[in-house]
């Protein structure tokens, strides 16, 4: 199964176009901020220390959360590549069990998940650092780390179920747009969750990346919140952190991050079942 993983980590990574379309939702928010988001977002916040720090940490550790799901979809989409192309009929007479076949895809997602979220990660902190901000400590790097991996494990299951469905480049195109351009706003990276109807923040709320996106928010934005709110009360903190999507609210209470890395770990149990038993199917 690692041999046939490391097969479909070099087709990806050999199709450059494939790699630049899997992080064209990533650089659209980039391009986006740099151009008005980051003033919009720090319109209002004159006079408050390190206010664009606060939110270039907020904005990174959403993108961060996209690019696990935008990349571990175009790695996932060399089964599709494969199918069209009849090469899948040519694994079917090597000694191979089908189930390694499929875990093989399965992995190499992941692995293209964790390989492009850790080179977003890094130059996320070099933007950070660039505009004025502080590098995150060893031990929030390794928790950054972590959230990665359990991000793109879910998402990479996530996807391998949707495409499962899928049959053609043309559909796979389709698919990748559609999610490229649902996840920012998801994340809650284009407006602030606040602003949004109630309904669609159930919607983000339910979404298990979401909750990824949450997770990274709370380490990305540690420091940066204890400088611009020192000596503020807790309950104003807690409303700002409601409000941007640092920590999500159920029920009128604040949702855990054990309970948020809980839903991760379902999310990968669960959707990996489904991915492999809708291949195994086909």
């Amino acid at each position: 199964m690692i041999a046939f993983a490391v097969r479909n980590l070099r087709v990806f990574f050999r199709d450059r176009a494939s790699v630049f379309f899997s992080l064209i939702a990533v650089l659209i928010i980039i391009g986006l901020y740099a151009a008005f988001l980051g003033n919009t977002l720090t319109q209002g916040m004159e006079g408050m220390p390190g206010a664009r720090f606060l939110m270039d940490s907020w904005i990174m550790a959403g993108l961060l959360a996209v690019a696990s799901i935008t990349t571990t979809l175009g790695a996932a989409g060399v089964m599709v590549d494969d199918q069209n192309k009849g090469i899948s009929k040519d694994f079917r007479c090597l000694p191979l069990k089908r189930s390694t076949i499929v875990g093989g895809y399965l992995l190499s997602a992941v692995v293209v998940g964790v390989i492009m979220s850790t080179a977003a990660f890094a130059a996320a902190e070099i933007y950070i650092a660039l505009n004025g901000g502080k590098l995150l400590s060893a031990a929030a790097v390794l928790k950054v780390l972590g959230l990665i991996i359990l991000s793109s494990a879910a998402s990479g299951a996530m996807v391998s179920l949707l495409i499962s469905f899928l049959k053609t480049p043309n559909a796979l195109a389709v698919a990748s747009t559609v999610v490229g351009t649902l996840s920012g706003f998801l994340m809650g990276i284009y407006v602030p969750i606040s602003v949004l109807p109630k309904a669609v923040q159930t919607v983000i709320k339910a979404f298990p990346i979401a909750h990824a996106a949450a997770l990274l928010r709370q380490v990305f934005m540690e420091v940066p919140l204890a400088e611009s709110f020192a000596g503020a009360p807790p309950q104003v903190v807690d409303e700002f952190k409601q409000s941007l999507g640092v920590v999500f609210t159920i029920g009128g209470e604040a949702f855990s991050a054990a309970g948020s890395v809980a839903i991760l770990l379902a999310t990968t149990a669960v959707f990996f079942v489904l991915a492999v038993w809708r291949m195994l199917k086909r």
